[in-house]
């Protein structure tokens, strides 16, 4: 009879381990699998996190970033990208400036002589690169009706690719290149030439862009 008893105990105590082991067991995973799959801040003690108000991973979402594409916009920035990484307020080390690398013989020609303002103004970098691109395309308004659409060394010749040029080497090396179909070229400080923007910057809408001999910034008190 008390052996009976004794093996009766026994098998409750195994049952009772049983239980406990298994509860444990999936208490851990539940928990485990919120702070790695459920968890949008992963790296807070599970115990620490109220999980009513927590963001599940797959459901997090990137910032918007709008594509400008071909536009009048788009063609500035890109330009902006490639002459300074869009930083208004670098000077490289031949003293070009700002976030469209004008030099200060430009600037005097589109009517600013403080170099020293103009790099601290964004706003007045924005409105010297439209200046500075209506009077170019006023000195290549022949050119551009001339060869927009041709191809001179396997590059297709566009308004904005002309204006672009422009921007990097003048107006007067552009005609010279286009004019001479390629063979007088010409390549800045940095290695950079005139048929390489052509062909990086071509095809975008510069409409926007009016010829204007005597383009100006107009300075604000």
């Amino acid at each position: 009879m008390r052996k009976s008893i004794l093996n009766y105990l026994v098998l409750v105590l195994i049952i009772c381990v049983l239980i406990v082991g298994s509860f444990t067991s999936n208490k851990t995973i539940t928990e485990n699998d919120y702070s790695v799959n459920d968890l949008a801040f992963n790296t807070v003690e599970t115990s620490e996190i109220s999980f009513d108000h927590i963001l599940p991973l797959e459901k997090t979402y990137k910032p918007f970033s709008p594509t400008l594409g071909k536009s009048f916009v788009g063609f500035k920035e890109a330009l902006g990208f490639k002459e300074s990484r869009g930083d208004y307020f670098i000077v490289n080390t031949f003293g070009y400036l700002g976030k469209y690398q004008f030099g200060k013989e430009t600037l005097k020609m589109i009517g600013i002589h403080n170099p020293v303002h103009f790099l601290k103004n964004p706003e007045m970098q924005e409105k010297a690169f439209l200046a500075n691109a209506e009077r170019n395309k006023w000195i290549l308004r022949k050119d551009i009706k001339r060869f927009n659409g041709h191809t001179i060394n396997g590059v297709l010749i566009t308004e904005s690719g002309i204006l672009a040029a422009a921007h990097l080497a003048g107006p007067g090396n552009v005609k010279k290149y286009l004019r001479s179909y390629g063979e007088q070229g010409f390549t800045d400080a940095y290695g950079t030439s005139i048929q390489y923007y052509i062909k990086k910057f071509s095809g975008y809408d510069t409409s926007k862009v009016k010829p204007n001999r005597k383009a100006k910034v107009k300075l604000t008190a």
